[in-house]
């Protein structure tokens, strides 16, 4: 069994240290902020007109879709880290360059599952304006997500006859 899980060992660096940061950042910000902080006078201004830290809770996923299914989207992310599991051979895992996509990518699902059981929201603080338009609020975790799943996409167009 050793041998088996040190095949995966770049995967599960990855995700430990992607929950890691995603819950430090957010106890953080629970820390120093009160929930629902969002504009002035509580944000954080880091780059005035374009970077704010907020802190919001999300009980959605991505863009807000699926608002107020926090129990569904937990579940969901269970679902989806036994799929993940379960095909890890079929996904190709044991390439390196798959293990960097996954590893970020579970670390986020786990970050964001992590929120919704203890919260009942995923707690979001990164903001992003460009102009007149406001990107959705975010995470590490979300991040890691998107990071993840672009790679993995990259991989399978560049790799399609990929024999895992």
């Amino acid at each position: 069994m050793g041998a088996r899980l040190g095949s995966y060992k770049l995967l599960w660096i990855l995700a430990l240290g992607t929950f890691a940061l995603d819950q430090a950042t957010k106890i953080w910000i629970s820390s120093h902020m009160p929930l629902g902080t969002y504009g002035p006078p509580g944000a954080v201004t880091v780059i005035d007109g374009f970077f704010y830290l907020v802190h919001v809770g999300n009980t959605g996923a991505a863009w807000s879709m699926f608002t107020g299914k926090s129990v569904f989207l937990a579940a969901l992310a269970f679902v989806t880290l036994g799929a993940i599991f379960i095909w890890r051979h079929t996904l190709g895992l044991r390439h390196r360059f798959v293990q960097v996509g996954f590893g970020l990518l579970c670390g986020g699902i786990a970050g964001n599952l992590v929120d919704r059981l203890a919260h009942g929201h995923v707690i979001d603080f990164l903001d992003f304006h460009f102009g007149s338009y406001v990107y959705p609020t975010f995470n590490v975790a979300d991040s890691g997500i998107c990071i993840g799943v672009v790679l993995y996409m990259i991989w399978s167009l560049k790799t399609p006859d990929a024999n895992p």
